[in-house]
Protein backbone atom coordinates (compact mmCIF):
# COMPACT_ATOMS: atom_id res chain seq x y z
CA UNK A 1 0.00 0.00 0.00
CA UNK A 2 1.00 3.39 -0.74
CA UNK A 3 -0.88 6.98 -0.13
CA UNK A 4 -0.04 10.67 -0.20
CA UNK A 5 -1.45 12.18 2.93
CA UNK A 6 -2.88 14.96 1.15
CA UNK A 7 -4.80 12.74 -1.03
CA UNK A 8 -6.01 10.43 2.31
CA UNK A 9 -5.35 6.69 2.89
CA UNK A 10 -8.71 5.34 2.13
CA UNK A 11 -8.43 3.21 5.60
CA UNK A 12 -11.11 3.69 8.40
CA UNK A 13 -8.56 4.75 10.72
CA UNK A 14 -5.46 7.54 10.02
CA UNK A 15 -2.34 4.82 10.60
CA UNK A 16 0.58 7.63 11.00
CA UNK A 17 0.35 8.12 14.68
CA UNK A 18 0.86 3.69 14.61
CA UNK A 19 3.74 4.13 12.14
CA UNK A 20 5.62 6.28 14.14
CA UNK A 21 5.45 4.36 17.58
CA UNK A 22 6.17 3.98 20.37
CA UNK A 23 6.28 7.85 21.75
CA UNK A 24 7.09 8.89 24.82
CA UNK A 25 4.76 10.82 26.68
CA UNK A 26 5.67 14.25 27.98
CA UNK A 27 3.15 15.11 31.05
CA UNK A 28 3.82 18.60 30.62
CA UNK A 29 2.70 21.17 34.12
CA UNK A 30 2.77 24.80 33.32
CA UNK A 31 1.10 27.70 35.63
CA UNK A 32 0.17 31.02 34.32
CA UNK A 33 -2.13 33.96 35.21
CA UNK A 34 -5.12 31.21 34.94
CA UNK A 35 -3.57 28.95 36.96
CA UNK A 36 -1.85 25.52 36.85
CA UNK A 37 -2.47 22.95 34.22
CA UNK A 38 -1.34 19.72 33.26
CA UNK A 39 -1.67 17.91 30.29
CA UNK A 40 -0.07 14.37 28.30
CA UNK A 41 1.46 15.27 24.93
CA UNK A 42 2.57 12.14 22.98
CA UNK A 43 4.98 14.13 20.54
CA UNK A 44 7.29 14.75 22.95
CA UNK A 45 11.63 13.55 23.32
CA UNK A 46 14.54 14.36 23.88
CA UNK A 47 16.86 16.09 21.02
CA UNK A 48 20.11 17.59 22.48
CA UNK A 49 22.98 16.34 25.55
CA UNK A 50 24.77 19.13 25.80
CA UNK A 51 23.04 21.37 27.43
CA UNK A 52 20.26 19.08 26.91
CA UNK A 53 16.98 19.97 25.59
CA UNK A 54 13.79 19.01 24.67
CA UNK A 55 10.72 19.34 22.84
CA UNK A 56 6.75 18.86 22.50
CA UNK A 57 4.68 19.34 19.85
CA UNK A 58 0.78 20.75 20.80
CA UNK A 59 -1.95 19.98 18.31
CA UNK A 60 -4.40 22.72 19.24
CA UNK A 61 -3.66 26.18 20.81
CA UNK A 62 -3.92 24.76 24.96
CA UNK A 63 -3.53 25.89 28.29
CA UNK A 64 -0.25 24.68 28.31
CA UNK A 65 0.57 26.60 25.11
CA UNK A 66 -0.46 29.80 26.68
CA UNK A 67 1.32 29.46 30.14
CA UNK A 68 4.57 28.67 29.09
CA UNK A 69 4.44 31.66 26.23
CA UNK A 70 3.50 33.97 29.18
CA UNK A 71 5.91 32.48 31.54
CA UNK A 72 8.40 30.92 30.04
CA UNK A 73 8.90 27.97 31.72
CA UNK A 74 7.14 24.16 31.69
CA UNK A 75 8.59 21.00 33.59
CA UNK A 76 8.26 17.44 31.67
CA UNK A 77 6.96 14.72 34.54
CA UNK A 78 7.71 10.81 32.80
CA UNK A 79 4.68 8.79 33.34
CA UNK A 80 4.80 5.39 35.10
CA UNK A 81 2.52 2.52 34.56
CA UNK A 82 0.80 3.06 37.95
CA UNK A 83 -0.24 6.93 36.92
CA UNK A 84 -1.60 5.59 33.13
CA UNK A 85 -5.17 5.97 34.24
CA UNK A 86 -4.62 9.21 36.01
CA UNK A 87 -2.56 10.53 33.22
CA UNK A 88 -5.39 10.16 30.95
CA UNK A 89 -7.96 11.46 33.12
CA UNK A 90 -5.76 14.63 32.84
CA UNK A 91 -6.11 14.85 28.41
CA UNK A 92 -10.05 15.64 29.01
CA UNK A 93 -11.38 19.11 27.40
CA UNK A 94 -12.09 21.14 30.62
CA UNK A 95 -13.12 24.78 30.48
CA UNK A 96 -9.78 27.30 30.70
CA UNK A 97 -8.27 28.07 33.55
CA UNK A 98 -9.28 24.45 35.33
CA UNK A 99 -6.24 22.78 37.23
CA UNK A 100 -5.85 19.32 36.28
CA UNK A 101 -3.99 18.29 38.91
CA UNK A 102 -6.49 18.91 41.67
CA UNK A 103 -8.98 16.98 38.96
CA UNK A 104 -7.18 14.14 38.59
CA UNK A 105 -5.95 14.27 42.01
CA UNK A 106 -2.06 14.80 41.25
CA UNK A 107 0.17 15.61 43.97
CA UNK A 108 1.79 18.62 43.01
CA UNK A 109 5.92 19.91 43.98
CA UNK A 110 7.48 22.70 43.58
CA UNK A 111 10.49 22.71 40.86
CA UNK A 112 13.52 23.96 42.16
CA UNK A 113 14.88 25.99 38.75
CA UNK A 114 11.89 27.21 37.41
CA UNK A 115 8.22 28.58 38.72
CA UNK A 116 5.93 26.06 37.76
CA UNK A 117 3.84 22.43 39.82
CA UNK A 118 5.66 19.14 39.04
CA UNK A 119 4.12 15.93 39.90
CA UNK A 120 5.48 14.79 43.04
CA UNK A 121 5.62 11.18 42.51
CA UNK A 122 6.53 11.17 39.16
CA UNK A 123 9.75 8.78 38.73
CA UNK A 124 11.54 11.99 36.65
CA UNK A 125 10.87 15.26 35.91
CA UNK A 126 12.33 18.09 33.57
CA UNK A 127 12.43 21.71 34.81
CA UNK A 128 12.51 23.29 31.62
CA UNK A 129 13.44 27.20 30.20
CA UNK A 130 11.68 27.44 27.09
CA UNK A 131 14.00 28.27 23.99
CA UNK A 132 11.70 28.90 21.08
CA UNK A 133 7.79 28.00 19.69
CA UNK A 134 7.67 27.31 16.38
CA UNK A 135 4.71 27.29 14.42
CA UNK A 136 4.16 24.65 11.99
CA UNK A 137 2.05 23.68 8.74
CA UNK A 138 -1.21 22.91 9.34
CA UNK A 139 -4.03 24.73 12.00
CA UNK A 140 -2.47 25.34 15.00
CA UNK A 141 0.32 23.30 14.85
CA UNK A 142 3.33 24.42 17.57
CA UNK A 143 6.80 22.54 18.52
CA UNK A 144 8.17 24.07 21.80
CA UNK A 145 11.90 23.72 22.68
CA UNK A 146 12.94 23.87 26.10
CA UNK A 147 16.55 23.66 27.61
CA UNK A 148 16.68 21.43 30.75
CA UNK A 149 17.58 23.41 34.03
CA UNK A 150 16.61 20.74 36.74
CA UNK A 151 16.34 17.10 36.77
CA UNK A 152 14.56 15.33 39.53
CA UNK A 153 14.74 11.14 40.11
CA UNK A 154 12.82 9.95 42.28
CA UNK A 155 15.32 7.63 44.58
CA UNK A 156 13.86 4.04 44.13
CA UNK A 157 14.51 4.56 40.28
CA UNK A 158 18.11 5.10 40.67
CA UNK A 159 19.58 1.64 40.55
CA UNK A 160 23.53 1.07 40.80
CA UNK A 161 23.93 4.33 39.44
CA UNK A 162 21.42 3.76 36.68
CA UNK A 163 18.33 5.37 36.09
CA UNK A 164 16.06 1.61 35.52
CA UNK A 165 12.98 2.04 33.80
CA UNK A 166 12.07 -1.15 34.85
CA UNK A 167 11.70 0.64 38.75
CA UNK A 168 8.66 1.92 36.90
CA UNK A 169 7.80 0.62 33.44
CA UNK A 170 7.15 3.89 31.59
CA UNK A 171 4.34 4.20 29.52
CA UNK A 172 4.18 5.08 26.02
CA UNK A 173 2.04 5.94 22.99
CA UNK A 174 1.07 3.59 19.92
CA UNK A 175 -1.18 4.66 17.17
CA UNK A 176 -5.49 5.36 17.70
CA UNK A 177 -6.43 4.68 21.04
CA UNK A 178 -3.22 2.18 22.24
CA UNK A 179 -0.41 2.36 24.34
CA UNK A 180 2.44 0.06 25.28
CA UNK A 181 4.41 -0.35 28.83
CA UNK A 182 7.82 -0.81 28.25
CA UNK A 183 9.01 -3.71 30.78
CA UNK A 184 11.85 -4.89 29.45
CA UNK A 185 14.93 -3.87 28.65
CA UNK A 186 17.42 -5.31 26.41
CA UNK A 187 21.41 -3.88 26.28
CA UNK A 188 23.33 -3.61 23.17
CA UNK A 189 27.00 -2.30 22.38
CA UNK A 190 27.56 -0.28 19.31
CA UNK A 191 30.43 -1.17 17.33
CA UNK A 192 32.34 1.71 18.49
CA UNK A 193 31.98 0.61 22.10
CA UNK A 194 33.72 -2.84 21.60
Amino acid sequence: MFYRPKDGHGLPHNPFNAIVSPRPIGWISTTGSMGDNLAPYSFFNAVAYVPPQVMFASTGAKDSLDNLRETGVFAVNIVEEAMFATMSATSATLPRGTDEFLVAGVAKAACDSITCPRVAVAPATLECVVIDVITMRGRDNYVIFGEVTGVHLRDDCVVGGRFDVTRFNPVARLGYRDYTVVREVIELARPDDR
